[in-house]
């Protein structure tokens, strides 16, 4: 597996546990609603290899600072040894105004599951200075963008680990990664990555040139 896999399973394995209350994709944009993934933290501890089976399990963690529903992930081989472990912040947002619903407009109370965490971790703002190098210029086509017409979160994390020089993959494995998805990017629009090293981490933030906006913001440790 490469990174931007454990993004794809985390969402899709997230989407079905939600099903699984009757929130499923269709019954919450019938209502006006969907999930948008706004923060996530990984700690990868091995890579799966070609098809070797990963199970994974989530759960809710509440709500955190009023807005942000907040869901933990596992990553294990069936003998139990670990893959990886994550800890996510996900927004309610109105698909049609783009705007940020409170958790109340849910309509049911998030178990905190007492406080289980599978990485007890922050989900911070990233300290990110605005000098970094021009790394990777990308433009948002038809295979970055997901149902809700904007880049899926994987493909941010395909383009953050573009920008790290081959030759730290050689030398090493990819330990951490955090990523904080601040503005959608849509089809067509053009980001401007930028990234380089900051006290011994990897630092990248991508610029709509579109829109002028900045789309995100990602930290990696090997």
């Amino acid at each position: 597996w490469k990174p931007a896999c454990f993004f794809q399973a985390m969402q899709q394995t997230a989407t079905h546990h939600a099903a699984s209350w009757g929130y499923d994709f269709d019954t919450l944009l019938a209502a006006g609603q969907v999930w948008v993934l706004s923060r996530l933290r990984i700690r990868f501890d091995d890579f799966p290899t070609p098809n070797e089976t990963a199970v994974i399990r989530t759960w809710p963690k509440g709500i955190s600072q009023r807005v942000f529903f907040l869901r933990d992930f596992e990553f294990r081989r069936p003998d139990g040894r670990s893959l990886a472990v994550a800890t996510s912040a996900w927004l309610l947002i109105d698909p049609a105004a783009r705007r940020i619903l409170r958790p109340q407009t849910l309509g049911v109370d998030v178990p905190d599951n007492g406080g289980l965490t599978a990485l007890a971790e922050p989900l911070e703002k990233i300290a990110m200075p605005d000098d970094l190098p021009e790394a990777l210029a990308v433009q948002a086509g038809y295979s970055a963008v997901d149902m809700m017409g904007h880049v899926n979160n994987a493909r941010y994390v395909e383009w953050v680990c573009d920008t790290i020089p081959f030759d730290r993959y050689r030398s090493g494995r990819l330990r951490r990664l955090q990523i904080n998805y601040l503005n959608e990017t849509r089809p067509g629009e053009r980001l401007l990555l930028r990234a380089g090293e900051h006290d011994g981490q990897w630092l990248v933030y991508g610029q709509n040139l579109d829109s002028s906006q900045r789309a995100f913001e990602a930290v990696a440790a090997f």
